[in-house]
C-alpha cells in the first residue's frame, strides 16, 4: 500500500503529440517527506533535503511543451535513491543481514549512499538507529520497483514509436568539491565515458550549452549513474544521457531558494530539449540490435 504522502509517488507525463524519441527524467527532485519516515531520522526536513537535486522537477517541465514526456520521482533521495540497484544495501543499517541477493559492497554502499542510504549529503547520518529491514524491502517494492517498471515501459514505448530513444537524466549538483577548493563547471554531462549514448548525442548536448554561455564538462566528476549505465544501450538503440546542473546557477545553497537564475538556467535546458527534437541519429543494423536484445 502506498503511503499516502506519497500518493503518487512519481509521475511519467505525455504530451498529447509525442514529436521525438525523447524522455527527460527527474530520479532525485523529490521532496515529499512521510512523516513516518521523519519520524525514524535524526534530522530535520530541511537537513534530510540537502542531496536533493531540488527544482529539477520544475525546470524540466517545460519539456512537455515541446513534445517531449517527463518524468518525476517525488520521494527524496534520503528516503530511496532510485539511481542506484535495486537491493544497494548497506548490513550496518539494519537490525538484521540483508538478503543474499542484495549487494552490500559496492563504493555506493560503503560511502554510504546505497539505494537506502545511511548519509545524507556531507556524510550526516540519517538514522536515530537501526532500521528494520522489512521498511528497506517495504520501499524498495512499493516505489524503486514499480518506478523502474515505468521508465522501461516508457523507454519502450519510444523505442517501438520511433526505432530509438533517448534518455535524458537530469539532477543538480553543489557548486564546490565537498573536499576541496575546487569548483564545479555550470554542467556535467556524463554518458560512461562513452559507454551509454552515441557520441553525437554528448556532442550536441555540449555544443548546445555551451553557445548559452554555460561552461560544460564531461564524465569529470560525474560519469553517470545507475540509470544512465543500466538503460543506456546504443546498440539497441537506447541512448542515456546524464546532465549535471550546478545549483549555484538557480537556487541559494543554504536556504534552498531559487533566485534570478532559474529562468535562464531552465531555458538553457529547453533549449537543448528542443535541439534533441531535431537530432538524427545513426541508425543500427537490425542484426545489432536483436543481438543486444
Amino acid at each position: 500500500m502506498i503511503d499516502p504522502e506519497l500518493d503518487p509517488p512519481f509521475l511519467f507525463l505525455e504530451p498529447s503529440d509525442i514529436r521525438a524519441p525523447v524522455l527527460v527524467n527527474s530520479p532525485h527532485s523529490g521532496h515529499n517527506l512521510p512523516r513516518s519516515f521523519l519520524a525514524k531520522t535524526r534530522l530535520s526536513a530541511h537537513e534530510l533535503l540537502r542531496s536533493a537535486d531540488l527544482y529539477m522537477d520544475e525546470m524540466i517541465a517545460p519539456a512537455l511543451q515541446f513534445g517531449v514526456p517527463i518524468a518525476q520521482v517525488h520521494f527524496p533521495r534520503a528516503f530511496l535513491d532510485v539511481n542506484r540497484e535495486p537491493y544497494e544495501l548497506d548490513p550496518r543499517m539494519f537490525d538484521r543481514k540483508p538478503p543474499s541477493f542484495a549487494n552490500t559492497r559496492s563504493l555506493r554502499v560503503t560511502s554510504g549512499y546505497g539505494t537506502v542510504p545511511r548519509l545524507v549529503a556531507e556524510g550526516v547520518d540519517i538514522y536515530r538507529g537501526r532500521l528494520p529491514l522489512e521498511d528497506a524491502l517495504d520501499r524498495i517494492d512499493r516505489y524503486y520497483l514499480p518506478y523502474h517498471a515505468a521508465l522501461r515501459q516508457a523507454l519502450d514505448r519510444l523505442h517501438q514509436r520511433f526505432g530509438m530513444a533517448m534518455l535524458i537524466d537530469c539532477h543538480s549538483m553543489p557548486s564546490a568539491s565537498l573536499i576541496g577548493p575546487a569548483r564545479f563547471n555550470d554542467i556535467v554531462l556524463g554518458d560512461r565515458h562513452g559507454t551509454s549514448c552515441a557520441p553525437e548525442l554528448i556532442d550536441l548536448a555540449e555544443s548546445v550549452l555551451r553557445m548559452t554561455g554555460l561552461t560544460v564538462a564531461r564524465n569529470h566528476p560525474y560519469s553517470g549513474g545507475f540509470i544512465t549505465e543500466q538503460y543506456g544501450n546504443p546498440v539497441a538503440g537506447i541512448h542515456a544521457l546524464q546532465i549535471e546542473v550546478n545549483r549555484a546557477l538557480y537556487m541559494d545553497e543554504a536556504t534552498y531558494r531559487p533566485h534570478t537564475g532559474f529562468e535562464a538556467t531552465r531555458q538553457a535546458l529547453m533549449t537543448l530539449v528542443e535541439a534533441l527534437t531535431d537530432l538524427q541519429l545513426p541508425s543500427v543494423p537490425p542484426s545489432l540490435r536483436l543481438a543486444a536484445e
